[in-house]
């Protein structure tokens, strides 16, 4: 089976359990007595002591508290006793418990129960009390005579309550309230590894079974907004029972997973892709080995145009451990040679469970190599403008805490995160779980377009390319390729202009531009889009081009456009168009007719400036004299204020 939740191989941790876990062995050797002395326990407590140490050597964490509790009930100053029900507290993760009882050591003997001032500060973190873990750690490093491995771990552990401290100073505090997914959802087994739909209405999950099963579940959002019980998924993608982490692309037509499936793969665990169907999941095909080794491949994540593959490899060459790489899906459907993500986010410890959200802009992982509360904790980077990633950052406490933190994912509105725990409310194991997440810690809210593009004479469905680009800055943001009937969906971060282009050969391209703003409403755009086959006297408008007021300098905005314009020119090399101006009829005419000729004469510029040449291009200004609606109204006179393009020779 796949582990849905990480072990950290990391020194420090291992010197954090055998601290917390050997203590109740190593508490009754203890020779530094102040007031306690040991051999003046009671036998009878005594006895009852020692049997307490047997259980919870062996790992009887609850039948050792209770032989504890009888322990202290005939001698309460048994600080031995205390010390050990702290420790069992702790490994039980009652932290509040497990506090209380160092807490009555210390004031029963401080000088004796010294060396568990280690333990004791990492139980007040797990609290979130961090300041008071950091001055009780630095209260262990001024002792004197401490063993080394108990200095190099305390130092450690300092370094991690410093960065609570600072983190909580620069972000404050935020409620964190994790609310069950209830009964239909969850079950008496673990569930782990959630992945939805852009829209939530389709929910897969991993559930574990019998031994090494696990299966994929699923779930359908009901029109009251909750999820119906889940059950397995159809089809063929439950047929092997070694499974792990899934990832759904935003239509829920793809299903990216890792498996270990026998009579295949490279060796160890693959990630595979599997389609859904009308009869459910299809059987699955290996990406192959571009991205598969004979190492261990997980946790993939596929961006909402899939076209980007994150996953996590554990193969040779990389910073250490496991680390995240991504791989680029080629047109004919397959994929590049994985790429490590480089030193940004990989270190020599695992990176693990990279999530991409549908702003195709915020990237979230786990990592127990970058600053933290200790163990691994979930991290997130944001792409910029140019293509580059930020420096990780700590998504904070409570999210993160002292231990080993999970995969958790996003939803398209930004808001409500889902994560596996085993929280006190669990039916069982690990259950799901959704919280809201805090305000520094938010991708972009997301909305999409979706419909179909279709041939304008015919209605026939057609395999197009379409393009998102930002307006300001010329990034292609996403690039899609509709399926064989025509069916696309986009993703639409908000707060931004966008270009919306959509191409195919042999068509004129359709352009058209959306500004989100940040305080639109949970819609998604429908659009269903109808190309032009190139034809003689056909006439397009280009919508994205710019002028300065009342001049006829080219808005740089303009640029995406028009570089389409220079794309359907050299895809089509024969082809002659004429650009034409208008503008509304404010003003006097004769001026419009010169704005609107110089206009088109610009846009002729452009495109000879970018290798068209000149004989295949013409330019005509009409004014207002061509007006596609009422000048009565300023709606109106913006849609006449235009550029066309017409086909004059083929």
């Amino acid at each position: 089976m796949e582990p849905p939740l990480r072990t950290v191989d990391f020194t420090f941790m291992a010197v954090k359990h055998s601290i917390i876990f050997l203590a109740f062995s190593f508490w009754a050797m203890a020779s530094k007595a102040q007031w306690y002395n040991p051999e003046k326990v009671s036998r009878k407590a005594q006895a009852v002591y020692n049997g307490a140490v047997e259980a919870l050597q062996d790992g009887n964490m609850v039948a050792g508290k209770t032989l504890l509790r009888n322990a202290l009930s005939l001698d309460r100053r048994f600080v031995d006793a205390w010390l050990s029900m702290a420790g069992a507290c702790g490994q039980l993760k009652q932290y509040d418990s497990a506090v209380l009882a160092y807490g009555t050591a210390f004031e029963l003997d401080s000088v004796y129960a010294q060396e568990m001032l280690l333990p004791y500060s990492i139980n007040l973190a797990a609290l979130g009390r961090f300041e008071a873990a950091q001055s009780t750690a630095e209260r262990l490093l001024s002792k004197p005579n401490l063993h080394p491995r108990t200095v190099e771990a305390a130092k450690f552990r300092l370094k991690t309550y410093q960065f609570a401290v600072d983190f909580a100073a620069k972000y404050g505090s935020f409620s964190f309230n994790p609310t069950n997914l209830g009964d239909s959802i969850n079950s008496a087994q673990s569930e782990y590894y959630p992945s939805f739909t852009i829209n939530d209405s389709l929910f897969v999950f991993t559930r574990r079974g019998k031994g090494i099963r696990e299966d994929f579940i699923k779930s359908q959002k009901t029109p009251t907004g909750n999820y119906a019980l889940a059950k397995a998924v159809g089809g063929k993608l439950n047929e092997e029972p070694r499974k792990g982490g899934s990832s759904m692309s935003p239509d829920g037509d793809w299903l990216f997973y890792a498996a270990e499936l026998s009579r295949a793969g490279y060796g160890n665990f693959d990630i595979y892709l599997s389609y859904a169907t009308p009869d459910g999941w299809s059987a699955p095909f290996n990406l192959g080995g571009n991205i598969n080794t004979e190492f261990w491949e997980s946790s993939p994540s596929i961006s909402p145009d899939k076209q980007t593959l994150y996953f996590s490899s554990s193969r040779p060459g990389g910073f250490g451990g496991k680390d995240l790489y991504t791989s680029q899906r080629l047109p004919n459907g397959q994929w590049t040679p994985a790429q490590n993500m480089g030193p940004n986010f990989n270190t020599t410890a695992d990176e693990l469970a990279p999530f991409i959200h549908t702003d195709n802009q915020t990237l979230y992982f786990t990592s127990g190599g970058h600053p933290g509360y200790g163990g691994s904790d979930v991290y997130l980077c944001r792409k910029g403008p140019a293509g580059h990633w930020s420096v990780p950052q700590n998504l904070g406490y409570p999210i993160n805490t002292i231990e080993d933190e999970g995969s958790l994912i996003v939803t398209a509105n930004g808001k409500s995160a889902y994560y596996a725990s085993n929280r006190a409310d669990s039916r069982g194991g690990l259950d799901l779980y959704t919280f809201e997440m805090p305000l520094h810690a938010r991708p972009k809210r997301t909305l999409w377009v979706q419909g179909t593009v279709a041939d304008a004479a015919s209605g026939k469905g057609l395999p197009s390319t379409i393009q998102l680009k930002d307006i300001a800055t010329g990034q292609v943001l996403e690039q899609v390729q509709t399926d064989e009937t025509g069916r696309y969906l986009v993703t639409l971060p908000v707060g931004r202009p966008y270009t919306f282009t959509v191409n195919r050969k042999g068509y004129l391209y359709y352009s058209d531009a959306f500004e989100i703003a940040e305080q639109a409403r949970d819609t998604a755009f429908v659009k269903n889009i109808t190309l032009q086959a190139i034809a003689l006297n056909q006439i397009t408008q280009l919508k994205n081009i710019f002028f300065e007021s009342n001049t006829f300098a080219l808005n740089p905005a303009s640029f995406v456009e028009l570089d389409k314009l220079v794309q359907l020119l050299a895809e089509n090399a024969s082809l002659k168009v004429e650009i034409s101006g208008h503008t509304d009829n404010v003003g006097k005419s004769a001026d419009n007719l010169l704005l609107s000729s110089r206009r088109a004469k610009a846009v002729v510029a452009y495109l000879t400036s970018k290798g068209i040449g000149a004989a295949r291009l013409t330019s005509k200004g009409f004014g207002s004299t061509k007006p596609i609606a009422d000048n009565k109204t300023e709606a109106g006179r913006a849609s006449n204020r235009r550029t066309e393009m017409k086909v004059v020779g083929l």
